[in-house]
């Protein structure tokens, strides 16, 4: 958190969405924040040519470095989350890569979930050991079995919850005690599912939180863009390389339109959730339905791990159907007339799309027998994602019932 906002550091969720990081424009008197779009920037002192000179430079220089816009967003969003400092890139995969990446080294190991986000699933298996990363896959439910796994050359835990798509959560806190305590130096999460209006990993003990700002954040399913929040001097040492070095910034459009929704996310969740609580409740009682996983439900295998860890049960579930999947999915693409049949998640409208447990297998979780045995007798032959928008419940549930 910069000290431009240490003014925001006891305002109520509402208002820190609106106003952190933001401010009246001195020179236009503008309400809403700045669109500025210049890469180049004028120093009002004598500066290197190397971004490591800039490191001590209150200003901006470069937009690959920094831009005012961004800037503003990274603000509110170490607010929100109640961290220190924030960087952004161009997608939650770019925030995911430069956390880890920018930490890790050859000979370092990480751990990870053994189901998870697929564009982090295929970094971990198929980029990372390239560059001599070592990495292990965990079972999250099973805190045995993430203490086994860990290691003298252990520097990073990697937690996702609630999980891409299994909708399987993690108790933040044990993890990061049992992490640190064995001398694990980062623990991660990725909590794009949660946001910070249901869960602050930081304020649980994790070093990084991470999010796909193209998902609830932005809300309108019009920017891409992801966010890593965390320590300064931790964060200080990442824009260097991370953003720098990799590249992966993100665009002033973008974070401009980020702005616009994070403004409007905690009464978003809150109708995300009253929406998904009436569909979910509407799933679990019909009977073309097998199962339902909410974790706002009492059915969820970790609903109190829930109700301690989230202040909001978001909009996210799935579930599975007597019928096979592909068939209610071919429904879906011809009969739905709310909810869109469409990949992503998070956005003001609702979403649904058939993730089958084969292709899961095949092209992303492919770890030992027993982990994709495991993976199967959770998730069948595949679940249903369903992203709950902000639309009337009762249209949403008609909706689902047209193709049920």
């Amino acid at each position: 958190m910069s000290d431009n906002n240490r003014r925001n550091e006891n305002w109520a969720t509402e208002t820190a969405a609106v106003h952190a990081g933001e401010y009246i424009d001195p020179a236009t008197r503008a309400s809403s924040p700045n669109l500025v779009m210049s890469v180049t920037f004028a120093p009002e002192t004598v500066t290197g040519f190397s971004a490591r000179d800039e490191q001590g430079y209150e200003g901006f220089v470069y937009g690959r470095v920094s831009s005012p816009t961004v800037k503003q967003l990274e603000d509110k969003l170490a607010v929100l989350e109640g961290g220190e400092s924030a960087l952004c890139f161009a997608s939650g995969v770019a925030a995911a890569h430069a956390v880890i990446c920018g930490r890790l080294g050859k000979g370092d190991h990480l751990i990870v979930p053994d189901a998870n986000y697929v564009g982090i699933a295929e970094l971990a298996r198929d980029t990372l050991p390239r560059f001599g990363i070592d990495v292990s896959y965990v079972d999250l439910s099973r805190p045995e079995e993430v203490a086994a796994a860990i290691r003298p050359s252990t520097k990073m835990l990697w937690l996702e919850t609630p999980a891409n798509p299994t909708m399987k959560l993690c108790d933040i806190e044990g993890f990061a005690r049992l992490a640190h305590e064995r001398g694990v130096r980062d623990v991660a999460v990725d909590s794009t599912y949660a946001t910070p209006i249901a869960t602050q990993p930081l304020k649980l003990g994790a070093d990084f939180v991470v999010h796909s700002l193209t998902k609830y954040i932005c809300g309108h399913g019009d920017a891409m863009g992801g966010a890593v929040i965390g320590r300064k001097a931790d964060l200080s040492a990442l824009n260097l390389e991370a953003t720098v070095h990799f590249g992966g910034i993100m665009s002033p459009f973008n974070a401009w339109l980020i702005l616009r929704g994070a403004a409007t996310l905690p009464i978003r969740m809150k109708a995300h959730e009253e929406a998904a609580l009436k569909v979910a409740r509407f799933l679990e009682g019909h009977p073309e339905v097998t199962k339902v996983f909410y974790p706002g439900l009492p059915s969820h295998p970790q609903h109190e791990l829930a109700k301690r860890q989230m202040k909001n049960f978001s909009g996210m579930m799935t579930f599975q159907t007597r019928t096979p999947g592909p068939d209610i999915a071919a429904r879906m693409v011809k009969q739905l007339e709310i909810i869109h049949y469409a990949v992503s998640l998070g956005h003001h409208r609702s979403l649904v799309y058939w993730i089958g447990t084969g292709d899961i297998q095949s092209s992303t979780f492919r770890h030992d027998p027993e982990q994709l045995r495991r993976y199967r007798d959770y998730a069948g032959d595949g679940v249903f994602r369903l992203s709950v928008g902000i639309e009337n419940g009762d249209d949403l549930i008609a909706d689902l019932a047209r193709v049920l």
